[in-house]
């Protein structure tokens, strides 16, 4: 799981009020930044060169380890593209001025983003009522803080009576299984090792269904879009066909291609990919992805982190920072 801080997102994102030129739309080379130890069908593409013969030039791979590095680098005009930019960094970059566009949702992960309530509790969706009062752990301004709440207030439990502890997810998984608080929420490793101790309130299908998303997406500078309209939509029509071919079959050779370029073990490769969704073009661009819920999502976000004072302040939408395009046109190649 990628990690980032408020504080580094916030310190990056105050160097980015600059925008840099960006390439002209006669490229000789274009760079794509990616993760590694974030498995992905794409990577499977990268490997084979799929995208260099889509885009008709030449694809640089750059790794990064965080989102937050990711807008720097596409904020100095050394970067194009960017793979699996987490959604909180990508934010606080736009909330800060830049102007970077969504282009395509590299990968839903509701299942690992979750609030978990102590088993003895015996506490479910059918009685969550019940969480009124208890202590509960948060990292607060992060995207599992918005879920939390937005939990709360499909369940009807006024947070007000809840004991509120800031607590990171590894920690907090600790105090879940010790006792110390009654349910925590959080992500990755800590979410797993919170399961443990107690059960989920919502599936992430679940949470989908009220809006509440957790997932990463292929950004890129407005201007690069607007300038390449065409090798926007080749690089999603390549990712998609790359995650729909991972849909239908699942090999073990694909997978062997993806682990090996994700820079990871086999099995630990195959378990990560269980949890992640990756949403075709026709549902990417429906009401419940980029065509509308993703905005609000943003602003939910961005509002969280407002509030949390890890930000100035918030745009008045982001539905500007949603570019349907490409994969409007990728769509009928």
């Amino acid at each position: 799981m990628k990690k980032f801080t408020l504080a580094t997102m916030t310190a990056a994102a105050a160097l980015m009020s600059g925008q840099a030129a960006m390439a002209d739309a006669h490229l000789d080379e274009i760079t794509v930044g990616y993760f590694l130890e974030w498995p992905m069908p794409m990577l499977a593409a990268k490997a084979d060169g799929s995208y260099d013969e889509a885009l008709g030039v030449p694809v640089k791979w750059v790794s990064f380890e965080t989102g937050t590095a990711m807008s720097a680098a596409m904020a100095s005009g050394d970067v194009q593209m960017s793979v699996s930019q987490g959604v909180p960094p990508f934010v606080v970059a736009v909330s800060a001025g830049q102007n970077l566009q969504i282009i395509d949702v590299a990968v839903s992960y509701s299942e690992n983003d979750n609030c978990v309530v102590r088993s003895d509790l015996q506490i479910t969706k059918d009685n969550a009522g019940d969480l009124a009062g208890k202590k509960v752990a948060v990292p607060l301004g992060t995207a599992a803080h918005y879920g939390f709440l937005r939990q709360m207030d499909y369940f009807g439990v006024d947070i007000s009576t809840l004991d509120i502890v800031d607590m990171d997810p590894p920690t907090g998984s600790a105090a879940l299984a010790q006792g110390d608080v009654d349910f925590a929420c959080g992500y990755g490793g800590g979410l797993s090792r919170m399961k443990e101790s107690g059960n989920v309130l919502l599936t992430g299908a679940e949470k989908e269904e009220l809006g509440i998303l957790v997932f990463d997406v292929t950004s890129a500078p407005a201007e690069f879009i607007a300038e390449n309209p065409e090798m926007a939509a080749k690089f999603v029509k390549v990712t998609a066909d790359a995650n729909a071919e991972w849909a239908a079959n699942q090999s073990e050779e694909m997978l062997e291609v993806i682990a090996k370029e994700s820079g990871q073990e086999l099995e630990t490769a195959r378990s990560d990919l269980s949890g992640f969704t990756f949403p075709t073009i026709e549902q990417q661009v429906s009401e419940a992805w980029l065509g509308g819920n993703a905005a609000t999502f943003m602003k939910g976000v961005a509002d969280v982190f407002v509030e949390a004072g890890s930000i100035p302040a918030a745009l008045d939408s982001y539905e500007d920072t949603v570019n349907t395009g490409p994969l409007t046109d990728a769509s009928s190649m």
